[in-house]
């Protein structure tokens, strides 16, 4: 086993409680099963959201999957001129038994703009 990390994005129509943390618990979704992980394969997860979400943390809708025993940690991320508007991104470490290479990262929604080389 090696502890990996996978990142994933997905952009939201609103800044609404409900929808962020649908549209999270979506994502995390989206993460673990294209993972085949579940919540003990989990060592952490770092999420940011863009400024202008500001209804409710995302750590909230992981938390509502399952995963209250996984630290979990919100922040923003930096508010360049220009950006995406309206994103949760994540950062999962987990222990996997798969090369590097083919973790699979999970961008959603407009969020699929972001990194094209790898969205799903």
């Amino acid at each position: 086993m090696a502890v990996r990390a996978i990142r994933g994005a997905i952009q939201l129509d609103v800044d609404e409680r409900e929808h962020l943390l649908s549209s999270t618990r979506e994502l995390v979704a989206a993460v673990m099963s294209a993972n085949y992980l579940t919540a003990d394969d989990l060592i952490s997860i770092v999420f940011t959201v863009t400024a202008d979400l500001r209804s409710e943390f995302p750590a909230v809708a992981a938390r509502e999957l399952g995963l209250g025993e996984v630290p979990l940690l919100c922040t923003v991320e930096i508010d360049v001129p220009g950006a995406l508007p309206r994103v949760v991104r994540l950062m999962a470490h987990a222990e996997m038994d798969v090369p590097r290479a083919e973790v699979q990262h999970v961008y959603l929604r407009g969020a699929t703009s972001l990194r094209l080389d790898i969205a799903q």
